[in-house]
């Protein structure tokens, strides 16, 4: 469906391109009237346009213009995002894929595109969380971060609601047209990436039209470490893993602007992102608690014998699309403004994860090994020696040491398909209507969010013991026909070789078996979701508010209140024992008031003071309330594990304080403080149902143990924000090319719970830097940016479901990047990108750094191009 959706829209694009434009919303056209966004603009003027937005805001935001984000090596939003203050990136595979604003987690931030809610769908189907990864940062012309909320604005965001602004034909005058092409390479595994971007555009006083679209591929290695210990510290398991990648990023957009006469806007705009994922994956785990007797398993070194080392390989895509469409209009005359939008939004999200698990069938054909963690615990050292059966276990003995691993002695034992679909559908519509007085603007609006959302939580269910089942239809698998001449590409050190499968080859070949066992009724797909893990939710939004702003001299004063009305249909299935799955719906509602009060004062023409006081709400994501249950009666006490229906919303009051001084050279400097008080703060864990919902006749349920999400006590999420941005004019010539862009968040934040009090919030670092110096004169444009988090805790324990578990912790990691581009003329730009320049690591530990359970790295990439625009 998503490339039948991509190729409509390349249609549409292509029919339109001579001229067709794109509604622009007021800060757009703001934007516009200010001047003309052209990618070979000096930095100066973007950050002069996004800065003279932000003075005039009521409310506090963040703002960063289109050319600011082509002068850094980012190609998605999320990317474009971590470059602002407060902003924390957390990577996958090296890829920037979740933003935590202040600290918070990403339940905490919400989307708007064009100033329409849009609501995510994550990997494994189970937040509401936006995937930013997914949407490549050329195709739009701003991104704003609000960081209060005023009472026009949905309520659902605690921290932040971004705002993705699409471009408006009318920034530039009669035809224009932009364009980038680029290729390079990844410093690890010399994989190709590459990037082209298009956009044209027409307009005239009257009609205007956009279109453009935006591809992007890299192909990647990424290296790969992970540990398991147990209660002394010593290690269980090795984990060895390279990972062979190919992400690409697409997006199209087309817009056209009609302005029949003054003071009448009207406008349609469609855009499709995607981002897909086609992963190998080759792993290898030594399984050091499946050693046979005598042997020595420490914590710092160990020898063992006929130790298994299990395979896991598998061919997997991941697809992430959104549509966004919106049709709106804009209408003023002296007194009275009125906005109108109607918005289709649809997102997709899914997973297909086949993996085959490959071992060894005889203790003999299994490693004896010795392994060394004294020099360095993120990188064992593990040295291979072939076994000597003897005649009981504890006799056996080691033989020739070797310096690889016989990965085609081992039989592929068992399939496991991970599958995981999950698609929302919104149809959202707007109406706000403000009238101004002499000193007072009031506004009012009403807005109706219609959602259906199903799939799944991600369902690994289906387990296929192949061993068995070959010989039924005469197939084999024959491992060592897939185990290739290409070495792993690895620079972490491993003490022996391991050897690249085919996995592309392999599946390919396993998909007409496992066709052939459907038909004899060995294998059933249609198992491959359990039915717990299904869900339907229908979700109605009823919102209104009213809003009036007081001009009294220097002083702005917003004083608000919404309402939102919430209700939510929810749908699935229980299973008791090994029954059949059974029915069960929830209806949910909930309506609540969300005052908000905000002031700006204009201390002078250069220096601003900001406070604010808001209400806000952070709602259950979808996998969480799913009623989809499996419960065990047979154990005392029962156990129940699966959705919770009954989650409340987090409730929030927030507030704000900010000082700014606007410098010359496009320059700010602020310093603002926040904090954020959450009632019925979400959690993983354990606990008593204490509810009739899981009860069925002559069945009571409610004391059983639940394993689920629920809501807890209070928490407390707070910190500090300095910013400072200025190119530096006032220098002689040449010296005043140079500048600074840079912010420093100190953060903290704990919440309760009844297992556990004074836990911190996932993804929190206390401190995250962002630091550019850039050069900008004679055609030049240069810059060194360097990001900076500190250690943040990233898995909780102490909950009830992993108690005897400690927190697992991301560790502190900076990334170092260099942009140059050089204007040949005004029309074409060269550029250069050369990113991750620290070569990071990205590791995870648990009970201290000396506990590394996860060490991953994809190293430096490079690319450079060219740049049009006419």
């Amino acid at each position: 469906m998503p490339r039948q959706r991509l190729g409509l829209l390349f249609a549409v694009c292509g029919a339109a391109a001579p001229g067709i434009a794109q509604p622009a919303s007021e800060a757009e056209d703001a934007s516009a009237e200010s001047g003309e966004i052209i990618v070979y603009a000096p930095i100066l003027d973007a950050q002069e346009r996004a800065l003279k937005e932000q003075r005039a805001a009521l409310n506090r935001v963040d703002i960063i213009a289109a050319d600011t984000i082509g002068r850094f090596p980012d190609q998605t939003v999320a990317g474009a995002l971590a470059r602002l203050p407060a902003v924390a990136v957390q990577r996958d595979q090296g890829q920037e894929r979740d933003i935590q604003v202040r600290g918070a987690p990403n339940r905490w931030t919400t989307v708007k595109f064009d100033g329409v809610p849009v609501v995510g769908v994550d990997e494994g189907g189970s937040t509401r969380a936006f995937r930013f990864d997914s949407v490549p940062a050329v195709l739009l012309s701003s991104i704003a971060v609000n960081k209060s909320l005023l009472a026009e604005m949905p309520a659902e965001a605690v921290v932040a609601q971004i705002d993705l602004r699409s471009y408006s034909p009318f920034e530039t005058t009669g035809f224009g047209f932009a364009g980038d092409a680029g290729v390079g390479i990844m410093g690890l595994g010399l994989g190709i990436q590459r990037q082209v971007n298009l956009r044209a555009s027409w307009s005239n006083d009257l009609l205007g039209v956009v279109v453009g679209g935006s591809n992007s591929k890299r192909n990647q290695t990424t290296d790969n470490r992970e540990a398991a210990y147990d209660a002394t510290d010593a290690p269980t398991i090795l984990d060895f893993r390279s990972y062979i990648l190919e992400r690409e990023n697409n997006g199209l957009f087309a817009r056209v602007d009609l302005r029949p006469r003054e003071g009448t806007k009207l406008f349609f705009g469609t855009t499709y992102t995607e981002f897909n994922d086609d992963e190998e994956r080759n792993q290898y785990v030594f399984q050091l608690l499946t050693a046979v007797p005598g042997g020595v398993r420490g914590v710092n070194a160990g020898s063992l014998n006929s130790v298994q080392a299990r395979g896991t390989l598998s061919d997997g895509d991941y697809r992430n699309n959104n549509w966004v469409s919106i049709l709106g209009g804009d209408h003023a005359n002296d007194r009275w403004e009125v906005a109108w939008r109607a918005a289709y939004v649809e997102t997709e999200n899914t997973t297909n994860l086949p993996i085959l698990l490959q071992q060894a069938n005889s203790r003999g054909l299994r490693p004896s090994l010795d392994y060394d963690l004294s020099r360095d615990r993120r990188f064992p050292i593990v040295s291979l020696f072939n076994t000597v059966p003897g005649a009981t276990p504890g006799t056996w003995t080691r033989g020739a040491a070797r310096n690889f691993l016989d990965q085609g002695a081992y039989d592929f034992q068992i399939f496991l398909p991970v599958v995981q679909e999950t698609r929302s559908s919104t149809w959202t519509a707007k109406l706000d209507a403000t009238h101004r007085l002499e000193r007072v603007k009031l506004a009012a609006g009403v807005q109706v969010d219609d959602r259906f959302i199903d799939g799944n939580t991600i369902s690994a269910s289906n387990t296929l013991l192949l061993t068995p089942l070959l010989p039924l239809i005469g197939a084999i698998l024959p491992p060592g026909e897939y185990v290739t001449n290409r070495r792993w590409n690895s620079r972490f050190p491993r003490g022996f070789n391991l050897s690249i499968i085919a996995n592309e080859r392999l599946f390919a070949d396993l998909a007409p078996i496992l066709d052939r066992l459907a038909a004899i009724g060995r294998y059933r797909p249609e198992n491959n979701v359990a039915a717990t893990d299904l869900y339907t939710l229908e979700e109605r939004l009823y919102a209104g508010y009213g809003q009036a702003t007081f001009d009294i001299d220097r002083l702005q004063l917003v004083a608000g209140l919404r309402f939102e009305r919430f209700e939510q249909d929810i749908a699935g299935f229980v299973r008791i024992g090994t029954g059949a799955p059974r029915p069960l719906s929830v209806r949910n509602g909930f309506s609540d008031w969300f005052p908000s009060l905000a002031a700006k004062f204009d201390l002078t023409d250069r220096a601003v003071l900001r406070g604010s006081v808001q209400r806000s709400t952070s709602r259950p994501s979808f996998g969480e309330v799913r009623t989809g249950a499996s419960i065990n009666d047979t154990s005392t006490p029962g156990t129940i594990a699966g959705g919770n229906p009954l989650l409340r919303p987090e409730l929030t009051w927030g507030i704000d304080g900010n000082f700014e001084y606007y410098l010359p050279g496009g320059g700010i400097a602020a310093v603002g403080g926040f904090a954020r008080f959450v009632r019925n703060v979400l959690y993983t864990g354990r606990s008593i149902v204490g509810s009739d919902i899981y009860d069925t006749p002559g069945q009571d349920r409610s004391d059983y143990q639940f394993t689920s999400t629920f809501n807890g006590g209070r928490g407390t999420l707070y910190g500090v924000e300095l910013t400072y941005q200025q190119q530096w004019a006032f220098l002689p010539s040449p010296w005043d090319g140079f500048g600074f862009q840079g912010n420093v968040a100190l953060l903290d934040g704990r919440f309760d719970a009844r297992e556990r009090s004074d836990a911190p919030f996932p993804g929190t670092s206390n401190t995250v830097v962002n630091a550019s110096l850039f050069y900008e004169k004679y055609g030049l444009s240069a810059r060194v940016s360097y990001q900076w988090r500190s250690d943040w805790p990233d898995t909780l324990g102490g909950f009830g479901t992993q108690g005897e578990l400690a927190d697992e912790i991301r560790r502190a990691y900076g990334n170092l990047d260099i942009t140059l581009r050089y204007a040949l003329s005004p029309e074409v730009i060269l550029f250069a990108d050369f990113a991750n320049l620290t070569n990071a690591t990205y590791e995870v530990f648990e009970n201290g750094p000396a506990f590394p359970v996860e060490v991953e790295q994809i190293g430096r990439r490079y690319l450079a191009g060219v740049k049009v625009n006419f």
